[in-house]
């Protein structure tokens, strides 16, 4: 049985390792969060210390690419508690030379690495049912082989070497990040205008003007429910990446560089720790409108 390290049990993580669990595989799990560890171990998981086994794939689910490298790299880097020969699948959302770069860290230790930016959100996670978009070597899509099964729905191959797939996540974060701001203003805009919001989204999602985060961010906010599945602080990092990649290429983005300043303006604001559907709070507080939940 292959046994597997998950690198950051957030929303994400968890969600992966317990799939790698569902399907029967020795899972060692680590998070800064006492609790988010002890969920893994009440489904049979353990907590990944310095006495676990060596891992066949490490699975690095943390927040940015300075945790990325720290994690598997660092003083204390996991990277040296996989087997010789394994593999690590990273999944955060990065620049495409930082991954790169990992993997030639990586290749310096006889370890193969996948660049595996993930995409689907803690429910599809948590159903073994995510999007990767990855690149690597043969042999890194190999030794990623089970753990994938376990966890996705969905592997787009994308090359043979790391950078691809960290190109293809920031193409889906453009989009995505311009959608949530599209849809905030959209709420806030149908608001000023006295519409029913759950009347809007019964329309717009069977018109041309839908978007998949529209449809599954709009119920947050007619229902004023802003637990953070994905925060609005995810995105001032994630466009970021956008728009500097773009600017190596000389290429403007200005849609991406006017919703990476809304979502810099509600982080400001206190709203970073909350679900990004609250992106709509900025919208309508610059115009006085109440939102479902307001007093």
């Amino acid at each position: 049985m292959p046994v597997f390290h998950v690198i950051g049990l957030g929303s994400m993580g968890l969600g992966m390792a317990l799939s790698l669990r569902r399907a029967g595989h020795e899972v060692h799990g680590l998070d800064l969060n006492p609790a988010q560890v002890a969920k893994l171990t009440q489904a049979g998981g353990q907590a990944l210390d310095a006495q676990s086994p060596l891992a066949d794939a490490l699975i690095c689910v943390v927040l940015n690419a300075a945790q990325t490298e720290a994690a598997l790299f660092g003083a204390d880097g996991w990277a040296g508690h996989v087997k010789p020969g394994g593999t690590i699948l990273s999944c955060a959302t990065v620049a495409p030379d930082f991954a790169k770069r990992m993997e030639a860290e990586a290749q310096a230790r006889s370890l193969h690495y996948l660049d595996a930016p993930i995409s689907g959100g803690s429910v599809r996670a948590a159903e073994g049912a995510l999007s990767v978009m990855a690149s690597g070597t043969p042999a890194a899509f190999d030794g990623a082989a089970e753990a994938l099964a376990a966890m996705a729905q969905t592997v787009h191959r994308l090359g043979d070497h790391a950078g691809p797939g960290s190109a293809m996540k920031a193409v889906n974060q453009l989009l995505a990040g311009v959608h949530i701001a599209a849809m905030g203003e959209a709420l806030g805009f149908a608001t000023s205008q006295g519409l029913d919001l759950a009347r809007v989204l019964e329309v717009i999602r069977v018109s041309a003007g839908t978007s998949w985060m529209f449809e599954n961010r709009a119920p947050h906010v007619i229902e004023a429910d802003y637990t953070p599945r994905s925060t609005i602080n995810i995105w001032p990092k994630d466009l970021g990446i956008v728009t500097d990649i773009a600017a190596g290429a000389n290429l403007p983005l200005p849609l991406t560089e006017t919703a990476l300043a809304q979502y810099r303006a509600a982080a400001e604001a206190g709203l970073g720790q909350e679900d990004d559907a609250a992106i709509t709070k900025l919208v309508a507080a610059r115009a006085g409108l109440k939102l479902p939940g307001d007093a």
